[in-house]
Parts: structure tokens; C-alpha cells; sequence
């Protein structure tokens, strides 16, 4: 025999919990099985409701109508003959017939199938006549109840009490009264009552089924929305890695094909730029596509470089200067201490900078570029003298850009804001400010919070 695993203190895992799974209630299996038929009657019940209202009708009258018939049910079927009347079959037949037939559209109509079914059995009053069927009355109640409107229920209990307190005075001498009151009256309380209660589980249920169903909605949205962002970012992180890289390739090309012909070695020197560059673009765009591949990372693939930081800052500018524009570089205060989401942003921020000044404002212009921190604010200058705006208004254009946009979303990250415009010299000028403020209870920077993968 295998040995029961036991913990140190000799008892069995399973003696831990107070008891097991399987010995749950709707967990049996006839529970599990009456579950299961139950399912199918209501999914039948909603396509064929008729079916279950013509059962509960012939049930009714198969148990109660039926017997009054008989010859056996027939005559001191109550023991209340000497009270009540008996009334020939044919008499008999109608009254139950309209006691009986109105539960046919109980459910759909069940004020009118009460309000039927209760005249009736005042009829029958009347008449000095009391039939088994007239079970049909509390039927017709606990119906109203569950598919009526709940403001008739007083109307409807107080009209049946007093139908019933009819039959209570009228019962022999050897009832006393309030013994007949008050099996009379339990038996509407017990009506109404499982009415209300079944009608109240069903409205939980609902309620249960509806908020399941927005739930499910505002998973599926926030799916949706994370899926968006995550587009929204990627797409931010190729633009500014291909928008730059590119640029800057594109002005090393433009520049080496001119000085081919002038100084072949200012021709050679652009295009190992352009090489570098090129490689540095493809490394980048790895790095960024890896985050896109899921349960692809194997021993054999190569270790990509780390995200850029303000450190990364002085490489950037030496390729711009590569490119033709010469770029003035000033740092002060801290930044290397920075967090590393917020150094990501600030690069991007710079490097989309330099990329618009090299795009927009050619070979030729000058480029100051400031970065400072300042108590618990990073400060982003970039000034260049080059025609900046009028030159992007004097080429076609073709829809906003993401540039400008995914620099104030950057910056929003932290708090920040970029700002961009033409200089009164005539170059363009741009202004980003990041909040470098610890979050309130958690002294963290912002970048812990906004993830640092920008």
C-alpha cells in the first residue's frame, strides 16, 4: 500500500480543512444532476412557455377537479354536507372548469387570471357550493405575486382574506371560527409568502447575471484600452527611434553624396556614420520589438543594450553634430541620480528635439540644448536658429505628426508639460518640464509609478 503522506505534527493535509470540496451540498451528485435538469425545464419553459402553464392546469384539475366527479368524492366528499350544497355534474363541471382554466394565462396575465378565477369562487359562495378546486385561488395569488405587479398584492390579499373569512363563518358549529380564520389565513401567508421569496432570489440572480455581464464588458474595455496604450507606446518608441535614426541617416547621405566628388574622404567618413548610425537604429528597434515577443526568449538570444538615460545624451549630440548642425550641450545638477523611467523621457524628449532641429532646420543650424534640475523639476531647453516652423509650414502637409504629441505625452507621465513655438530670432524654441516630486505616502518618484517604460 502507498503510505499517506502526513505533515510533522502526524496529520493528514486534508485534516486541515474544516471539510472537503466534495462534501459541499451542490456539490453532490443529485444535486449536481436535479441542477442540470432544473437548467433544461427553464431554457424548454423559455421556448415554449405554454408547455408549463398547460401542465400546472391539468395537474390542477387531474388532483382536484377530477375526484369531484367521482361517485366516491361526491356527496360528503367535505364532511360539511349538511353546510354546503352539492350541485348536479353539470354545474359541478362549469364551476370548476372556471376555476381551473384561467391558470392558463396565469403568468402573462395573472391580475386578470385572479380577478377571474376570484369571482368564480364568489360565485360559488353564492351558491352555498365548496369545491376542491378552489385550491386554484391561492395558486392565482402566489402568481400575482411572482409576475404581477407588487402594488396589487394589498388588493388582492385583502380580497382573498375575505373570500376565505367567507368560508371560515360558514363551516360548522364544531370549527370554531378562529381555528378555520387561521388555517385559512396561513395558507394565503404561506402563498405570498413563497411568491416573494422566489420572486426575490430571481431578482438577485438577475442582478447577479447583469453584473456579471458588466463585468465581462468592462474586462473586454480595459483589455481593449491596455492593448491601445501598449500600441500607443510602441508606436511612440519607433517613431522616435526610426524618426531620429533615419534623419539623421538621411542628412549623413545627402552630405557624403555631395563631398564625393569635392573630398572623397568626407564621402567615406559619412557613410561609416550612416553605418553606425544604421546598426545603433537596428539595435534600438530590437530592443523595442523584444517586448513584443512572448515565451520566445531562449539561452542563445543575445543580451539587448540597456534603455537610454541622460548619460546617452552626449552620444546623441555627437551624431547630430555628425549630420552638419553644430549643438551647444549644457547639463547642471544631478542627473545621473535621476530615476531611470524619468531619464528614459527626458532623452526621448531631447532626441525628438535635435530630430525636428535637424528635419526642419537643416544642415546649417546651431543648436543650444540645456538640461538642468532644479530642486524637484527637470528643465528641458532647445533653442535652434534654423527656420523651425516656416519650413514646416512651407512643406505639404500631411496630418499633425506624432512627434510633439508623444513629447507632451512623455512629459504628462510626470507631470510635465513641453511647450514649442518660433523664437523671436526666427529658429524655434522648445520648453519640457518633468516633476521629479515623491508620490504622497509611497516616496517614490513618479517613474515608479508610471512604470519607466515610457
Amino acid at each position: 500500500m502507498t503510505p499517506t503522506s502526513t505533515d510533522d505534527t502526524g496529520r493528514r493535509p486534508a485534516d486541515d480543512v474544516p471539510f472537503a470540496e466534495a462534501d459541499l451540498p451542490w456539490n453532490h451528485p443529485l444535486a449536481r444532476a436535479l441542477s442540470r435538469v432544473g437548467r433544461r425545464l427553464k431554457q424548454g419553459d423559455r421556448n415554449r412557455p405554454w408547455v408549463l402553464d398547460a401542465a400546472v392546469t391539468a395537474l390542477v384539475a387531474l388532483l382536484f377537479a377530477v375526484p369531484e366527479l367521482t361517485h366516491d368524492g361526491h356527496g360528503a366528499r367535505h364532511g360539511f354536507d349538511t353546510e354546503f350544497t352539492d350541485l348536479p355534474w353539470p354545474g359541478t363541471l362549469a364551476l370548476q372548469a372556471a376555476l381551473v382554466l384561467p391558470l392558463l394565462w396565469r403568468r402573462r396575465r395573472p391580475s386578470l387570471a385572479f380577478a377571474v378565477i376570484v369571482s368564480v369562487f364568489l360565485l360559488q359562495l353564492a351558491l352555498n357550493v365548496w369545491l376542491r378546486a378552489d385550491i386554484a385561488v391561492l395558486i392565482a395569488l402566489y402568481s400575482l405575486v411572482l409576475h404581477g405587479e407588487l402594488r396589487r398584492l394589498p388588493a388582492a390579499c385583502g380580497v382573498t382574506a375575505a373570500a376565505l373569512g367567507l368560508v371560515a363563518v360558514r363551516l360548522p358549529s364544531e370549527v370554531h371560527v378562529l381555528d378555520a380564520l387561521f388555517f385559512l389565513f396561513s395558507t394565503i401567508t404561506a402563498a405570498v409568502a413563497l411568491a416573494l421569496a422566489v420572486r426575490i432570489r430571481r431578482g438577485q440572480l438577475a442582478v447577479l447575471r447583469d453584473r456579471a455581464t458588466r463585468l465581462e464588458v468592462e474586462r473586454d474595455q480595459r483589455s481593449k484600452l491596455a492593448a491601445a496604450a501598449e500600441r500607443t507606446r510602441v508606436a511612440r518608441e519607433m517613431h522616435d527611434i526610426v524618426g531620429h535614426n533615419l534623419s539623421v541617416i538621411i542628412t549623413l547621405a545627402d552630405g557624403g553624396a555631395y563631398a564625393t566628388d569635392l573630398a572623397p574622404e568626407r564621402g567615406k567618413q559619412a557613410l561609416l556614420l550612416i553605418g553606425d548610425t544604421g546598426r545603433q537604429a537596428l539595435g534600438e528597434l530590437r530592443r523595442v520589438l523584444g517586448v513584443l515577443r512572448e515565451g520566445t526568449h531562449t539561452p542563445a538570444t543575445p543580451e539587448l543594450s540597456p534603455q537610454p538615460g541622460i548619460g546617452d545624451v552626449d552620444a546623441l549630440c555627437e551624431r547630430i553634430r555628425a549630420a552638419g548642425p553644430r549643438v551647444v550641450h549644457r547639463a547642471v545638477g544631478p542627473l545621473n541620480t535621476l530615476d531611470r523611467g524619468v531619464q528614459l523621457a527626458a532623452y526621448r524628449i531631447v532626441q525628438e528635439a535635435l530630430t525636428n532641429a535637424l528635419r526642419h532646420g537643416g544642415a546649417e543650424t546651431s543648436v543650444e540644448l540645456t538640461v538642468t534640475v532644479e530642486d524637484t523639476v527637470l528643465r528641458i531647453g532647445v533653442h535652434d536658429t534654423g527656420q523651425g516652423v516656416a519650413t514646416v509650414r512651407a512643406r505639404p502637409h500631411d496630418g499633425e505628426g506624432h512627434g510633439l504629441p508623444g513629447m507632451r505625452e512623455r512629459a504628462a507621465l510626470y507631470n510635465g508639460t513641453v511647450v514649442a513655438g518660433p523664437a523671436p530670432d526666427g529658429g524655434w524654441i522648445l520648453r519640457a518640464t518633468l516633476d521629479l516630486t515623491p508620490l504622497a505616502g509611497t516616496g517614490r518618484s513618479p517613474a515608479a509609478t508610471a512604470g519607466g517604460t515610457a
